[in-house]
This record gives structure tokens, C-alpha cells and sequence, in this order.
């Protein structure tokens, strides 16, 4: 049996696999929802007539897309009864900088703000760069309306583009910086980092311990961390080490034999929103963690 085809199949598949991942986490923020996505595109793909296939990429991308809306329409409902802030699950250390860039935290709440609808034209001509003739085949809508979905989620996320990009050998040490104020009880020091309407976000998710609503400015954030400084006066925070994530600046703990991330957005050398992880279903494939629980 000649099984030269399928193993094209697969070679053309496997090239843009990277790229179809992207897509589809940046539809669902889950890695591993996005797996299971491109997966599935995967036994569509074997299950098509490949002869009649003019351009794989294309209609590799239709795919992915359909399948993340329908996916993204029970994820929403699953997220109206979410306890607490939501939060995308972390991805650690891109490799790919420009891929990093619209990875961010900010971009990637901003993008839960969008309808489905907005949240596909935007991500496939804006950030992939499809033409609106390809993005109207693909989410199965007019190329005007395609425009329009487009228009009106970069007017909503415009705010959330990063204005003064911190690099990461600068965020990182202002990442040592955080950890070491917090972590020691300077609050002195931590007071200098934070912007007056800093933000923090902690993500549980009903599952472990974790405020049940953003905290808004200044005094909340270091009421918030002097109480964290007295536990970790009697329960040490382990650091397994710093990281990029989600294109922010961050590092990697364990709290009292939970893990969790803390990403910093950084402007004009002060942290304006602080995003912690602790919700344990989105941190299974945390690096350098396995074995390292008590």
C-alpha cells in the first residue's frame, strides 16, 4: 500500500500545527482546549478529499475557527457561573517574540470581551493577517461584516495594547524585585513599585483560596499583600524559579503546596495590574514543578 499522501497529509498538518494552536488558544485562552481543537481538525483533515483541497492553510484555518466557536459558546456559558476573576491559561517563555506580543494577559482578558463573532474576525485579519474576502469564508459571514466585527473589537482592546513595553531582562528583575518585597514584608519597597490604580486579579477558580473579586488601587493591593507577608512569615513561598508569561513578566510558586504564577504588567516602571493563577485545572503543564509539591 503506497501511504505516500497521508504522510503528506500529515507533513502539511504538522507545519501548521503551531500556527493552528495559536489560533484556537487565543479563541478559548486553554491550552488544552485548543489541543483538543486542532486535534479534532486533525481526523477532519484526514477525513477530506485532499484533491480538492486549493489552499490546506486556508482551509485548515475554517476549521479551527468553527470548531473554537462552537467550543467558545460553552466555555461562555461555563464562565458566567466561574467563581472569581477568570484568567487565560498561562503559557510560559514563547520563543516566538512577535507570537509573545498579542499573547499578552491584558490582550487576552480584552479578547473575552468580544462575542465570538468579533473575537474571530479580529484575531484572523489582525492578527494573522487574512484578508476579509478569507475571513468572510471562513466564519461564513459578508466580507463587509467581517470589516465591521473587526472595527469594533480593536476599538474595544485598543486600551489593552501594551504602551511602553517593558523588556524582559528589565521585567524580569523587576520581577525579583515584587517577589522579594512581598515575600520578605518591605512593604516599603513594594509600596514604591505599585501604580496608584494598580489592579490585582487571582484566579481559583472556586477550587483553592483566591479573592472573589479584583482588587482595585493602591491600598487595597498593599492591604492585601501585608496580610500575605504575615503568612508567609509562618508558611514560606517557595520559588521555583521566574519566567515570561503570557509575554509578562513573572514567576512561578508554590503557596503552602499549591502552585501558582504571578505575571506583573509593567509601565513606566511601575506594576499596574498583578495576575495570579492558583485555579489548579489551568496549571498542569506548569514547567519544573513535577515532584516538587510537599
Amino acid at each position: 500500500m503506497n501511504d505516500a499522501p497521508e504522510t503528506s497529509a500529515a507533513e502539511i498538518f504538522a507545519d501548521l500545527r503551531p500556527r493552528l494552536i495559536r489560533l484556537a488558544y487565543r479563541m478559548l485562552g486553554s491550552v488544552a482546549d485548543a489541543e483538543d481543537v486542532v486535534h479534532d481538525a486533525w481526523l477532519r483533515w484526514l477525513a477530506t478529499d485532499r484533491d480538492q483541497v486549493r489552499d490546506p492553510k486556508a482551509l485548515l484555518h475554517t476549521i479551527v475557527t468553527r470548531l473554537s466557536l462552537n467550543e467558545l459558546k460553552s466555555a461562555r456559558r461555563r464562565r458566567v457561573t466561574y467563581i472569581g476573576p477568570w484568567l487565560p491559561e498561562p503559557l510560559f517563555d514563547p520563543e516566538d517574540e512577535e507570537a509573545a506580543d498579542d499573547l499578552t494577559l491584558p490582550l487576552m482578558i480584552a479578547l473575552e470581551r468580544l462575542s465570538p463573532l468579533e473575537r474571530a474576525a479580529f484575531l484572523l485579519h489582525d492578527v494573522f493577517g487574512l484578508g476579509f474576502d478569507a475571513v468572510s469564508e471562513t466564519i461564513g459571514r459578508e466580507a463587509a461584516t467581517c470589516r465591521k466585527l473587526a472595527s469594533r473589537a480593536r476599538a474595544h482592546i485598543h486600551d489593552a495594547k501594551p504602551r511602553f513595553v517593558v523588556g524582559n531582562e528589565e521585567g524580569l528583575r523587576l520581577a525579583n524585585a515584587f517577589f522579594a518585597a512581598t515575600r520578605s514584608g518591605d512593604l516599603a519597597a513594594l509600596r514604591a513599585m505599585l501604580a496608584e490604580d494598580v489592579v490585582v486579579y487571582a484566579d481559583g477558580g472556586g477550587r483553592v483560596p483566591a479573592p472573589t473579586e479584583p482588587l482595585i488601587g493602591h491600598d487595597a493591593a498593599m492591604e492585601r499583600f501585608a496580610g500575605l507577608a504575615r503568612l508567609f512569615a509562618v508558611h514560606p513561598s517557595r520559588l521555583i524559579r521566574y519566567a515570561i508569561i503570557n509575554g509578562l513578566p513573572g514567576f512561578i510558586t508554590i503557596e503552602n503546596d499549591i502552585v501558582q504564577t504571578t505575571a506583573l504588567h509593567v509601565e513606566n516602571e511601575r506594576v499596574v495590574a498583578i495576575y495570579v493563577t492558583r485555579n489548579p485545572d489551568k496549571l498542569h503543564n506548569v514547567p519544573d514543578v513535577t515532584g516538587l509539591r510537599n
